[in-house]
Formats: C-alpha cells, structure tokens, sequence
C-alpha cells in the first residue's frame, strides 16, 4: 500500500469519525420533535413492542366476556387502535422524509464522484415533474438503446 493511499484511507477514517462526532453532538441539539420522532420510531420497530401490543389485543380479547362485548368494550379499542394510528402516520412521514434524504445525499454523493456520471442528475429531487418526466423518458431511451446493444452482442457472439 503506497503512503498516499495510507495517508488517503486514514484521513477518510478521520473524517468519518468527525462526521460522527458531530451527529451524536447533533442528537443532543435536535429540535423536540425531530428528537421524539427518532426516538419513537427506534423503540416503535423492536419485537417488544409488538409484542406489548400484540398483547394489549389478547387482554382486550379475553375480556370481551367479562363486559359483554359491550359497545364501551369496542370503542375502547377502536379508539386506542385509531389514535395509535393516526400519530404513527406523521411519525412514519418523518422518517421517511429523513431517511429519503439521507439517500439522496449519499447518492448525489456517489454521482458527483463517478467520473462521466452527469452531476445534473444528483440534484433531481428537486426538479420539477415537468422536469423529472423529461429525464426519466431519457434515461429510459438510454436503457432500451443499451439492452438493444447488449442483445445485438450477444447474439452475435453465440
């Protein structure tokens, strides 16, 4: 391994380290909301939670006897299952907005280092649909020319 390849490997070593430095300084000066959605959402995808949950759905079952499955025993669940709902939607939205922007990050990322890539593309997200159409009928033009090319080559080379 050559000294500037070790230099190189060691530098981005340090600056992944940094990058995460600073997001766990971040999680700390996060805005309440931003900081109970990540929170929430953590805790929400664990096994114990669904099994919490699972749960509260077997001991509202089982006492369904107990209250003659009355109209106040089903409303109960209706309205816990409904606000539940209901909050989990924004909560979702929240992270999938995060986490689809991570992505894009990463990917733009990823098109600005590739030589020959067309660095217009790693800002798509923000064209319009108009915008978008165009492109993604392009790129499509390009695919379809490509597979025809790599048919044309493979039959020719059976």
């Amino acid at each position: 391994m050559s000294k500037s390849s070790k230099t190189n490997g060691h530098s981005k070593s340090a600056a992944v380290s940094k990058v995460r430095s600073k997001a766990k300084q971040n999680r700390h000066e996060l805005g309440w909301f931003t900081w109970f959605a990540h929170e929430t959402a953590r805790l929400s995808g664990r096994p114990a939670t669904f099994l919490l949950a699972f749960l509260t759905i077997v001991v509202w079952a089982v006492t369904g006897p107990m209250f003659g499955y009355s109209d106040t025993w089903q409303l109960v669940i209706n309205t816990g299952t409904t606000i539940v709902t209901f909050l989990m939607v924004f909560l979702i939205q929240n992270t999938q907005n995060r986490d689809t922007l991570a992505l894009q990050i990463k990917l733009a990322e990823l098109i600005i280092a590739m030589h020959g890539a067309k660095n217009t593309v790693a800002a798509a997200e923000d064209m319009c649909d108009e915008d978008l159409e165009a492109l993604h009928t392009a790129y499509q033009q390009r695919a379809d020319e490509t597979l025809g090319t790599l048919t044309k080559r493979r039959a020719r080379d059976q």
